[in-house]
């Protein structure tokens, strides 16, 4: 069991949505929690929110670009030199942009990957020889709902959050020798900026199948992933689709292929 008592957690994209709905729940445990994320001046205004709702454990933040390696471990490091050695570190930081294959902007690709997925191998990399020296740790990687099954509309998106899952599945063997745990979340659509954001440029496809998805608060997600991280598991879900999808996926891609071309097809005909 992972403990986050007194424990340094350290959340990428930890301002907004799921990452600082996570950093109030740690904190309220006792950890002693550092954020990054990009924009310096909201990281001020929330740690400075989460340290009057909390002034027990006080929430320091660092602002750094995860696709920059070289500038998040520096930011690393200075949050390391101030709360001590990292140990559960929640890669989290990514965004997603919907649209056809055809029409997204063909560099879109590339930053997708470079943010969803090389982001969170920069921050990996940044803890990992100090949790490897001390035989201890936390890895949690956020994955997607969409990183379980292709979702229609986000072919920019998708496979970077497989990729994410088959890092998790390969970090999980590494790591083991050395005995640092490692989790992946697969989020289903949460209430957050990023999924407001999406529905901008979502197909009109794309928004039917969200709208057959039940939404889930930032706070519901960051729930399921404390409980994920305590209890060390490999996978963590925080709805029982999600949960469906991690156990069957094999079983049942060919239903959510199924019900994903329905919609797909009632959108075609409603824009004839």
């Amino acid at each position: 069991m992972t403990r986050l008592a007194d424990a340094h957690v350290l959340i990428t994209g930890g301002s907004q949505g799921i990452g600082l709905a996570l950093a109030r729940q740690c904190q309220s445990r006792g950890a002693r929690v550092s954020l990054i994320a990009r924009d310096s001046s909201r990281l001020i205004k929330v740690a400075a929110q989460l340290n009057a709702e909390n002034s027990e454990k006080s929430v320091i933040t660092q602002s750094a670009d995860v696709t920059d390696a070289a500038a998040l471990a520096r930011a690393v490091k200075q949050l390391v030199d101030q709360n001590g050695p990292v140990d559960v570190l929640v890669a989290n930081a990514g965004a997603a942009q919907p649209g056809h294959i055809e029409s997204l902007p063909i560099d879109l690709f590339s930053e997708q990957m470079q943010l969803n997925y090389l982001g969170t191998i920069y921050a990996v990399r940044a803890v990992l020889p100090s949790m490897i020296s001390r035989k201890r740790g936390h890895l949690m990687l956020v994955s997607s709902d969409a990183g379980l099954v292709g979702v229609y509309g986000y072919s920019a998106y998708s496979p970077t959050k497989f990729a994410v899952k088959g890092l998790a599945e390969t970090l999980r063997s590494e790591m083991r020798p050395h005995s640092i745990k490692v989790s992946c979340v697969f989020p289903p659509d949460t209430d957050t900026p990023g999924l407001a954001a999406e529905a901008l440029t979502k197909p009109a496809a794309t928004a039917l199948i969200s709208g057959a998805i039940r939404v889930r608060s930032a706070d519901e997600v960051a729930r399921a992933m404390v409980k994920g991280i305590e209890r060390n598991r490999l996978w963590v879900t925080a709805d029982l689709g999600g949960a469906a999808l991690v156990r069957l996926s094999g079983l049942l891609g060919p239903y959510v292929r199924w019900s994903m071309d329905r919609h797909v097809r009632k959108a075609e005909r409603e824009a004839r």
